[in-house]
């Protein structure tokens, strides 16, 4: 089934790339008029994506269904899934109203983003396949001690998801305020409702094909919204980058790189993190458990790279345009003032973009298809979640492999469930809450506490399961200590006067530790168990560069 592994395929993407910036990028918002066009366009989503659910239930009958769609899932229906979750609403306003401010550095932005996937792609898709069964916990568990290390990725996973669940969550709050004027109470629990609904009646078959759906709505209507403002300017990017420097505030300066790049230990800090936090996303991992062999693995993150790169280079291309068509109209600004506030906040430049060239008739459309997008991502969340607690700590380190199929499932949906409630409540609790060291928290978590293992266990034979649990806690707790030492925490939440680590992004200097710790651990482990570790590996090798004895696709 498609559950699981899509979603956490999905959720990765979004998490690792543009959730987390949207919830930060969105910010204070204003509550705009209660938009029926587009909330009727997202009632019917919400039917068809129902009706998906309903039948992926009947076919939802084991673990390997619900936690991974039965490995049944094609390359290219999983690269779509992936781009699905990837391309989220952050990155449709976040990156566009970059480039609509700041030009090149927007650019810039969305490289970061992007870069993680040759790294997936070359290093690790292949051989997670091979190795992976339900859950990232399954790979850097596969020959160190089963209790001690996937209680471990466990902890590890649900940070990760809980943390990013909050930053989701938040940003579909203000999100749905600013574009469908609903109350952002409401938001969250509309938001939370369904993405039970989803992952507990459909697993990971419904939240791939409601990846899927939301993948190729999104490329449309970026794609139909990309002409509709390149036809303002005879259908030239040369035409539209012309007129963008003569009306804009910084001239030239907007070609050129700004404040990203100001403080190189942070941007390389920042880029560390997305490159291979992505790859340490759990979401991200379960993905790739879904299609039948490694060759598919490899397919979905072509089709993924292709998907998200085109995408990305249309947003950056609207947020250029959308400095001409929407920065001169004083009908988008308050009080009719182009350098004044812009109506419903700095994010708003591409929505308002669609109402310019498409009507009020588009810009219900891409509304709709904004929150269709936030569905996915906390749906793959969900699903990584529940597959951590139910199959990692309740089926394998309480049951010791010794629960049914029936009872995982059922711990898994009240796991969901479970997750459900706590998304919703932290979602309304940070309401007013800065929550954006929760992006670089979560990344660094990723980057130093779970990336880490997971390399060293497919390539190093070395690597022992003391190792292993010492150098990904020194990760653990040293990102979690830096991003709280920070000005955005012990500034900015603790009303501290000065910050007493001097950076906001903590990989350049958890994920090194890690490494560091992990290696020095393992050398200096002599012990009967580190032996078994190391004769483990021959065994490990073999099956992840031939598949064989790895998980099959289930028949339907």
């Amino acid at each position: 089934m498609i559950t699981r592994k899509h979603l956490l395929g999905a959720v990765l993407l979004s998490l690792a790339g543009m959730a987390a910036f949207a919830a930060d990028a969105i910010g204070a918002v204003q509550k705009q008029p209660l938009n029926m066009t587009a909330i009727g366009m997202f009632f019917v989503f919400v039917m068809s994506t129902m009706g998906i659910t309903y039948w992926a239930a009947s076919r939802t009958k084991s673990t390997a269904d619900f936690y991974t769609a039965g490995g049944g899932i094609t390359g290219f229906q999983n690269g779509l899934a992936i781009a699905g979750d990837y391309m989220s609403a952050a990155t449709l306003l976040g990156l566009s109203a970059m480039t609509f401010s700041k030009g090149l550095d927007g650019f810039i932005y969305a490289i970061g983003f992007f870069v993680g996937w040759p790294v997936i792609l070359f290093l690790m898709a292949e051989r997670l396949r091979n190795l992976g069964k339900f859950t990232f916990a399954d790979i850097a568990s596969y020959r160190l001690d089963q209790g001690t290390i996937r209680t471990f990725a466990a902890f590890g996973s649900l940070t990760v998801v809980c943390f990013y669940l909050i930053v989701q969550m938040v940003g579909a709050g203000q999100l749905i305020k600013l574009l469908f004027g609903l109350d952002y109470a409401t938001a969250v629990v509309v938001v939370g409702v369904l993405m039970v609904v989803y992952v507990t009646f459909g697993g990971m078959i419904a939240t791939t094909w409601v990846q899927i759906i939301k993948a190729c709505l999104m490329l449309f209507g970026g794609t139909v919204l990309l002409f509709l403002s390149l036809s303002q300017f005879g259908f030239s990017l040369e035409t539209a980058a012309q007129k963008a420097v003569e009306v804009h505030k910084d001239g030239i300066k907007l070609m050129g790189t700004g404040t990203l790049m100001a403080d190189p230990i942070t941007a390389v800090s920042l880029s560390l993190g997305l490159v291979f936090g992505t790859a340490g996303l759990p979401h991200i991992m379960m993905r790739f458990f879904t299609v039948p062999n490694a060759k598919e693995a490899r397919k979905s993150v072509f089709v993924a790279s292709g998907c998200i790169g085109y995408f990305f280079m249309v947003v950056c291309a609207l947020g250029l345009m959308a400095i001409v068509i929407v920065g001169q109209n004083p009908e988008f600004y308050e009080g009719g003032n182009i350098a004044g506030k812009m109506l419903g906040g700095g994010n708003m430049p591409v929505m308002h973009l669609a109402k310019a060239v498409g009507g009020n008739l588009f810009l219900g459309f891409m509304s709709a298809v904004a929150f269709a997008t936030i569905l996915a991502v906390v749906s793959g969340l969900a699903l990584a979640g529940a597959s951590s607690i139910a199959h990692d700590i309740y089926a394998r380190v309480i049951r010791k492999g010794t629960a049914s199929e029936t009872e995982e499932m059922r711990v898994s949906k009240f796991a969901t469930v479970g997750l459900g409630v706590v998304a919703v409540l932290l979602g309304i609790l940070f309401e007013k809450q800065n929550i954006a060291f929760l992006v670089g928290l979560t990344f660094g978590i990723a980057a130093s506490a779970n990336f880490p293992i997971l390399i060293l266990s497919m390539y190093w034979r070395g690597l022992t399961t003391r190792g292993a649990l010492l150098g990904g806690l020194a990760g653990l707790v040293s990102a979690v200590t830096f991003v709280v030492l920070s000005k955005a925490v012990w500034v900015v939440v603790l009303g501290n006067k000065e910050a007493l680590f001097p950076y906001e992004q903590p990989a350049l200097f958890s994920m090194p530790l890690a490494f560091f710790c992990t290696w020095l651990f393992s050398v200096t482990d002599s012990s009967a168990r580190a032996k078994t570790d190391k004769a483990g590996f021959d065994d490990q090798y073999v099956r992840s560069q031939t598949g064989i004895g790895a998980a099959s696709a289930s028949s339907h």
